[in-house]
């Protein structure tokens, strides 16, 4: 905390064991909690709140005033959450009038060269390889993982769990528990893997996979698959997370996957 080399507006409120390396610039109006570690060559702008150790690497900015010409220079955050790790030259911009804060969860790993853009709130346990892009206002769930070079469209919402490979440019929404990829985005199966790991049961697995088979593979719409899926399928908080998701969508839900000839 007694980094000579740095700079610290005395109106930051910053806990005591907090580490600051040299060259890092910390502006008012900034809240940082209890065991985390700002690198060199930071920058933390106003209106960041910053929870219990996190990891901050070199050159990232945070709460940067929005890059959106709405903006007018408003009272809003960034508000990231405890044991976040945000790699080299992250870049994450504050809030607009329309959520007034961009938000991070707990328990994130942002990868080098990542940019996170006003408005945008991200789940808890995320994973977003380098170079991963969200523009503003966008919703991505929990336990969401972006590969490397994912570039996501302003207002898509990600459900919990969903995977989207690397180099994805993301138009529509991604249903929770699914596997995104090509191009156009597409459904190419449910995250398995990602599931098993979290704990998912084989049975439970099973019970997705059949639901977005008729979403999917059946030649329905989203209304009748939508339809059928209520009426035929056990009611589960998975089931009735997908269906909701479904329905809340305003971009539409992305397409799923026919091979040509």
């Amino acid at each position: 905390m007694n980094q000579p080399l740095a700079y610290v507006h005395p109106g930051a409120k910053i806990a005591k064991n907090v580490v600051i390396e040299p060259f890092t610039t910390i502006n008012n109006n900034v809240k940082i909690g209890e065991g985390t570690w700002i690198g060199s060559n930071v920058t933390i702008m106003e209106g960041a709140r910053i929870g219990k150790n996190c990891n901050i690497f070199p050159g990232s900015v945070i709460s940067a005033v929005p890059q959106d010409l709405k903006y007018n220079d408003e009272d809003t955050t960034v508000e990231i959450g405890n044991n976040v790790t945000i790699r080299e030259c992250v870049t994450i911009n504050r809030g607009t009038t329309d959520r007034m804060k961009t938000v991070i969860g707990n328990n994130c790993l942002i990868m080098a060269y990542c940019h996170i853009a006003h408005d945008c709130v991200v789940g808890d346990n995320c994973i977003f390889s380098n170079n991963s892009t969200l523009a503003g206002h966008i919703t991505i769930g929990d336990h969401v993982v972006l590969a490397g070079m994912t570039a996501v469209h302003q207002f898509v919402s990600v459900g919990n769990h969903a995977f989207v490979t690397g180099g994805s440019l993301v138009r529509k929404d991604v249903p929770p528990y699914v596997k995104a990829a090509r191009e156009p985005l597409s459904y190419v199966g449910i995250n398995s893997v990602g599931l098993r790991r979290r704990g998912f049961t084989t049975e439970k697995i099973r019970e997705i996979q059949n639901i977005f088979r008729i979403l999917y593979q059946k030649n329905y719409n989203n209304t009748q698959a939508s339809e059928i899926i209520e009426a035929e399928m056990e009611a589960t908080p998975e089931r009735d997370e997908i269906l909701q998701f479904i329905k809340n969508s305003h971009r539409g839900i992305m397409k799923g996957y026919f091979k040509s000839n």
